[in-house]
């Protein structure tokens, strides 16, 4: 696409990932950290700027604080479109052969392979690049400056300002809500990389990337009719507790190829969303408390689950609609709206502390004090123990969910018997001491897959064999 460019630039190289092995250095990303950021201003000067070391300069396989900063001006240029501009970063990078961009805002991660920097690339052309696709894609951008820092200090000290900024974005919408419109909409930018997700924005549920609000989405569609991000007619309102519309229903059919029929907007357990992965946090259900908790990407430690987020995440990225996952943004977490066909923050049981006290303010006051955080527990069975001490609302639901979930496997068992009628199923028996049970008890297996690491067959010596 440029001739000026060592690397091939186009759609074709979306999707593309760059795994460790193959990595010559990474930049922000969850071991370090940067952001990036577009900004409307009165002038910008078409220039392409370098703060601290470039590429070349850093050690293969290391990790460097990274931000960009787009500054662009233009008369038909709004600060409303600033939210919409700064998502299609993520698109723009993943253009480059080579180089692979996750996330948004002050979670972006970019990872640059070997074989593009053996080929010569360098910031300089990754500047080069984000300023010609930007006024390529949006004619009405008439100067773009870009400018790429990875000096340590300079990235902390743009971070805190770029932060601000989010939060007056995430504010505006905080007054309309989804009875108040007759349009929700859509996003799919990210089905290079998950080709059945498509994300619905209402004013109450913003992209869960945290990159686009509902007034974003609404600016993108507008100024780019045949864009990623689209109108979603609500139509009728088929479960309003649960969030469930026949306009998005018909248009998540379409756009994930027919994988996802019906979704509800509000729930973690029935027809969840699909996730791509580049949300914020991740909701999990929690059988043996019938309760949630939630992970952040920042979140470095493991859940009462025994497991970190990034486990969480694998169990829902990639556009799957899985029950008891939920990949959300944090300003979700905000809304009223949030799980409310799950029972909301009474469902809540844990979350990190950051991420508490993030969203303290959503947290209903009397509960507060009764989600556990990593400092309160570390098990599920200390989970429990403190959700009772607390009177948490989950705390009466937890012998009843062991109750429940018994019964469900007496139900599976009867189900199963009734569907293969005459159809013997595969049994084995084996005496109780096989697996060091007093003698007298049997074990039955029935309809058991056994697996094993090895199969190792001999042929028996006959002479052995006569001896024995």
């Amino acid at each position: 696409m440029f001739s000026d460019i060592p690397v091939s630039v186009g759609p074709m190289n979306e999707g593309e990932r760059v795994r460790g092995p193959d990595m010559y250095v990474e930049l922000a990303g969850p071991k370090s950290y940067g952001f990036e950021l577009v900004k409307v201003v009165d002038k910008a000067d078409d220039k392409v700027e370098i703060v601290g070391k470039d590429i070349d300069e850093m050690e293969e396989g290391s990790r460097t604080p990274f931000a960009i900063i787009v500054k662009v001006s233009g008369e038909k240029l709004e600060e409303d479109l600033e939210g919409v501009l700064e998502r299609r970063v993520h698109e723009f990078f993943n253009y480059m052969e080579g180089v692979m961009h996750l996330n948004q805002r002050d979670q972006v991660w970019i990872r640059i392979n070997k074989d593009s920097f053996n080929k010569g690339l360098r910031l300089e052309h990754i500047g080069k690049v984000i300023q010609r696709l930007f006024k390529a894609e949006f004619p009405f951008i008439e100067k773009c400056d870009v400018i790429l820092i990875t000096d340590p200090d300079k990235v902390k000290e743009e971070l805190e300002k770029a932060r601000e900024i989010y939060n007056k974005r995430d504010e505006r919408t905080k007054a309309l809500h989804e009875e108040d419109v007759d349009v929700f909409y859509g996003c799919i930018m990210c089905q290079s990389f998950a080709p059945t997700h498509v994300c619905v924005i209402t004013p109450d549920r913003p992209a869960l990337c945290g990159g686009i609000n509902y007034l974003d989405a609404r600016a993108a569609a507008k100024i780019d009719p045949n864009g990623p991000i689209f109108e979603i007619p609500k139509g009728e309102c088929l479960d309003e507790k649960l969030g469930v519309y026949s306009g998005v229903n018909e248009v998540v059919k379409e756009r994930s190829q027919g994988t996802v029929e019906e979704v509800a907007l509000h729930s973690a357990l029935e027809k969840p969303c699909t996730s791509c992965g580049c949300f914020e946090a991740v909701v999990f259900y929690i059988p043996e408390i019938d309760g949630f908790g939630i992970a952040h990407r920042g979140f470095k430690g493991e859940t009462p689950m025994g497991i970190p987020f990034s486990t969480l995440a694998g169990q829902c990225s990639g556009g799957k609609q899985v029950p008891g996952f939920l990949g959300v943004s944090i300003a979700y977490m905000k809304s009223s709206k949030f799980l409310q066909g799950d029972g909301g923050w009474e469902r809540v049981v844990w979350l990190p502390k950051e991420l508490k006290e993030r969203v303290k303010e959503a947290i209903p006051e009397e509960l507060y004090d009764k989600i556990a955080t990593e400092e309160d527990v570390k098990t599920t069975d200390e989970l429990a123990k403190f959700l009772k001490e607390k009177g948490h609302p989950c705390a009466e639901r937890i012998g009843a969910a062991e109750v429940e979930e018994i019964t469900e496997e007496v139900e599976v068992e009867e189900e199963m018997e009734e569907e293969v009628g005459g159809i013997e199923i595969p049994t084995m028996t084996l005496p109780g001491t096989f697996a060091g049970l007093p003698s007298g008890i049997k074990i039955v297996l029935q309809n058991a897959v056994i697996k094993a690491e090895r199969i190792i067959i001999t042929k028996e010596d006959d002479k052995k064999k006569k001896k024995r």
